[in-house]
């Protein structure tokens, strides 16, 4: 019996982050919850490469997202300049701010999603920041945060506690064993099955 599935939220996932939990909201099992990471330590962990540093990789996944867009019917964009999106700005002001929504919301996970598909808006729709205050501000209204919610999750970010809670569940994904994103973690009869991509649905409702 499955009696949980977590799917890791990454900002800057391209296209597969939000549009997995859009399809599991939609298709999948009721008992999902959203799990904050952050990619770069990861992949610092993995040595991994992004797949953006791969020439073919690269090629491929530019295709991808044009037909995801068409798929999906989401808005999509690239950054105009992407490797300063994702390697010399990054997202780790971004998932400390969701990370801290986490720790405010009481219940569920719906303010972390709407807030995380603000941010991603923001990079993969409109081409804009998500690094500075002033943007972490905006996408916390336009996800129905009040102005003083914001500033008080913009402090809590920067708190050390937040900063260890994004840390220790970045491992505790290293310890699932993942290596990129989307990556849904199910708990089935006491095991764990671990899926990656956002087309593994079939493989998933098999499992469970």
């Amino acid at each position: 019996m499955l009696t949980q599935c977590r799917v890791l939220v990454l900002v800057l996932a391209l296209g597969g982050g939000w549009l997995n939990q859009a399809l599991e909201r939609r298709d999948g099992p009721a008992a999902l919850s959203v799990w904050v990471h952050e990619i770069l330590g990861a992949r610092k962990e993995l040595r991994n490469r992004p797949p953006g540093m791969v020439p073919n990789k690269f090629h491929y996944m530019t295709t991808d997202l044009k037909r995801l867009s068409n798929y999906f019917g989401v808005h999509l964009s690239p950054p105009s300049n992407a490797f300063e999106a994702m390697f010399e700005k990054g997202t780790l002001n971004a998932m400390r701010f969701v990370t801290a929504v986490a720790e405010k919301e009481k219940e569920g996970d719906m303010l972390v999603e709407r807030v995380s598909r603000e941010l991603w808006k923001r990079i993969w729709s409109t081409d804009q920041d998500i690094t500075q205050p002033a943007s972490l501000t905006e996408a916390g209204l336009k996800a129905g945060l009040s102005a003083n919610e914001v500033e008080e999750i913009l402090t809590l970010s920067k708190s050390q506690p937040i900063k260890d809670k994004l840390k220790s569940v970045t491992e505790e994904a290293l310890e699932h064993k993942c290596f990129g994103f989307p990556c849904t973690v199910c708990y089935v009869n006491g095991k764990t099955e671990v899926f990656f991509g956002s087309d593994r649905f079939e493989l998933m409702a098999y499992c469970i």
